[in-house]
């Protein structure tokens, strides 16, 4: 589970710096995340490190890197 974690905010990550802002739809689509799930836990990997900006709304947050 911590290497896929891994690898899934690596990709998110990526998906970030190549597109720029996204948000959590086409932010799953651009890092070829298989669910919610991935992609949120690669999400709290990436906020807990500092690499992420969020903003939005609660609903349809947009994420960013630093």
């Amino acid at each position: 589970m911590f290497e896929k974690a891994g690898e899934t905010a690596g990709a998110v990550w990526s998906a970030l710096n190549e597109n720029g802002a996204l948000n959590a739809k086409d932010l799953k689509k651009a890092a070829k995340a298989k669910s919610e799930k991935e992609l949120y836990l690669a999400l709290g990997w990436l906020l807990r490190e500092d690499k992420l900006s969020v903003s939005g709304d609660e609903k349809d947050p947009v994420f960013c890197l630093k």
